[in-house]
């Protein structure tokens, strides 16, 4: 229940940025949970089709931790891509530009 809710949530987001962008380009997961947990981006992805969001599940098994790439059918006018990130290598550059030590 709790990650229906979560999900929920993230709906309410993705629908009201796209009322206010006029319609949805590209959906990005990224970070811990985007990157990582396929069973989220399955619960976000499901039920969007309305708005132009086609999905393919083998897809999104297959790109595990650490990986890139697309996840949405060819056809899919909303692109759904994953994105990993690097939270500690930014955190450092940061520290080395902004300390002084670059």
């Amino acid at each position: 229940m709790a990650l229906d809710v979560f999900a929920s949530k993230i709906h309410k987001y993705i629908g009201s940025y796209a009322a206010r962008m006029h319609g949805v380009d590209v959906i990005v997961f990224t970070a811990g949970i985007g990157e990582n947990s396929v069973e989220i981006r399955a619960k976000v992805l499901e039920g969007l089709e309305f708005m132009g969001v086609y999905w393919d599940p083998k897809k999104n098994e297959n790109l595990l931790r650490g990986k890139e790439g697309f996840i949405n059918y060819p056809h899919s006018p909303v692109k759904v891509v994953v994105i990993p990130t690097d939270e500690e290598s930014m955190i450092a550059r940061d520290v080395m530009t902004f300390g002084g030590l670059k």
